[in-house]
This record gives C-alpha cells, structure tokens and sequence, in this order.
C-alpha cells in the first residue's frame, strides 16, 4: 500500500513555478526547489518525475493563469475599449513585473530548442491572440477601434506589444517607459 502525499501538490507547483520565473529553468537547482516548497526531493521525483517535467507543469501553470485574467477582462461588461484599457492598466500594475513573462524568460532561455517550451509560447499566443482579437473586433463594429487593420492583425500587434513590454520589465526598463510604449500602442488603434 502507498503512503498518502503529504504534500499540496497545488502549492508546490505555484512555489516551483515562483523558483522557475525568478532563476530560469537552468539555473534552478533541485535543492532550490526543495528549500523552497519544503518537500524532499524524492517526494517532488514521484509526483513530478523530474525536474524537467515540473518546469513543464509550471509553464502550463504560468499560462493558464495568464489566459484566465485575460478572460476576465474580456469578461467585463464594459466598451471594448474600457476593456483594453483595464489591460494596459493590468499591465502596469502587475506587481510581477520585474520578473517579466515566465514564457518569454522561457522561449529566451531555450530559443527553439526545446519543442514542448515552444508549444507552451505557441499556446499562449493563441489562446491571447484569440481574446485580444474578440475585443477587437467587437470595437471595430461599434467604429471605436480602426478598421485600418483587420482584428488579427490588430491581435498581433498588440501581442507583440505586450511581449515587448515584458522584456522591458525583466531588463529594468522604468515605469514610466513601459506605460508610455503601452499608451501609445494601445492608442494607435484606437479610431
């Protein structure tokens, strides 16, 4: 008979997905996953199997986490474009930030090396291109939002912009060059 967990395993992937986003896969030690989650490593080695794995789980993790708020915004019962600005504001107030996007720290570590690493950024850019590409459209048919651009070009770009403002967060860009790259992208489509 085996032993029950004694462990959250919830809580001990939010911890290890935290060890990941601060220090990067390689740079991660197991004994830095264990301190911080406080379970043996042979007990992470049954749940998780290895470490490569639980960094896949945490990167699964990171991007639903990410899609959910997004959804919620997508949510709001407001103008499409209240809904992109409660973006850009979430953006700005991301308490995060420094540590900027784990799937972009992730696709920078491993380039393209790595196809399950390339799967989870090609996911997360689906799943956000496709809400940012609804709210779009829908300002395009209430002539809030240019039709200069089709909605999916418009996704993209604003995907984009959003990576960009990511890799600015994790360089050390200020506060103040991040939200002037975020109003000007955001205010270029508007009509």
């Amino acid at each position: 008979m085996s032993r029950p967990r004694e462990f959250d395993v919830d809580r001990v992937l939010h911890q290890s997905m935290e060890v990941f986003w601060n220090q990067g896969f390689k740079a991660t030690s197991y004994e830095d996953l264990t301190r911080t989650t406080g379970v043996k490593k042979q007990s992470l080695y049954c749940v998780f199997n290895d470490k490569r794995s639980l960094f896949l789980k945490a990167l699964a993790l990171y991007r639903e986490q990410v899609v959910a708020k997004l959804k919620e915004i997508e949510a709001l019962e407001t103008s499409p474009g209240d809904k992109l600005d409660a973006l850009r504001y979430s953006l700005l107030d991301d308490e995060t930030g420094c540590q900027g996007c784990l799937i972009v720290n992730a696709s920078l570590e491993f380039g393209t090396d790595d196809e399950q690493v390339t799967r989870e950024a090609e996911l997360m850019a689906e799943e956000i291109q496709l809400i940012l590409e609804k709210i779009i459209s829908s300002g395009q048919k209430q002539q809030l939002i240019s039709n200069r651009f089709t909605s999916i070009e418009l996704a993209s770009y604003l995907y984009n912009t959003i990576l960009g403002v990511r890799v600015m967060e994790k360089s050390g860009s200020s506060r103040e060059q991040i939200e002037t790259v975020l109003r000007t992208s955001f205010g270029m489509i508007m009509s």
